[in-house]
């Protein structure tokens, strides 16, 4: 016959263990030793990398003769562009500039002479370009080489807007005008 489980513990007679105080926290304790993961020390593995780096620097100081070449050799280099993004990023920006500023032009015969000027000036710059475009191939990327090739987009965009504002001040009556005062 089945019997409750409350009379069977009320019938039982043994006497009970009481548990200390701290019974929980060092249960706790144990457990928590038990479940805790050790750290692994790596100290050997960073001491080993550190070693690395520092034979990897000596190697290339002693084989350099502790000079350090600024250049980058490269023989697929074609333009500015294709030395990084942001290069061509700034090429394509001064490119676009120029193409513009080009394409807005307009002669009249009074400023053809003035037109043809800096046209022969920036045709100047635009085979300088070439040249230092075929020097960055051959000899490699070097920080000058790129300041000169950005610095000649800058210079022919400038020349572009000096020359609009000159035909521009050719095309004003008032500069037509002082121009017949002083003849």
């Amino acid at each position: 016959m089945p019997r409750d489980i409350r009379d069977i513990l009320k019938e039982d007679t043994r006497d009970f263990i009481k548990l200390s105080d701290k019974h929980r926290e060092k249960f706790e304790d144990k457990l928590f030793k038990q479940h805790t993961p050790k750290k692994r020390s790596y100290f050997f593995l960073k001491a080993a990398a550190s070693i690395a780096v520092l034979v990897g620097f000596a190697y290339y100081f002693i084989t350099n003769n502790g000079s350090v070449d600024e250049t980058i050799p490269s023989t697929e280099i074609t333009n500015l562009g294709s030395v990084s993004p942001e290069m061509k990023q700034i090429e394509n920006y001064y490119l676009t500039a120029i193409n513009y500023e080009m394409a807005s032009l307009e002669t009249t015969p009074e400023s053809e002479e003035v037109l043809n000027t800096y046209l022969e000036k920036i045709a100047l710059l635009t085979d300088k370009y070439k040249e230092l475009t075929k020097e960055l191939s051959n000899k490699g990327i070097n920080e000058k080489t790129i300041n000169a090739l950005i610095t000649n987009l800058q210079l022919r965009l400038q020349l572009l807007l000096e020359l609009k504002d000159t035909i521009s001040e050719l095309k004003n009556p008032k500069h037509i005008e002082n121009e017949k005062l002083t003849i």
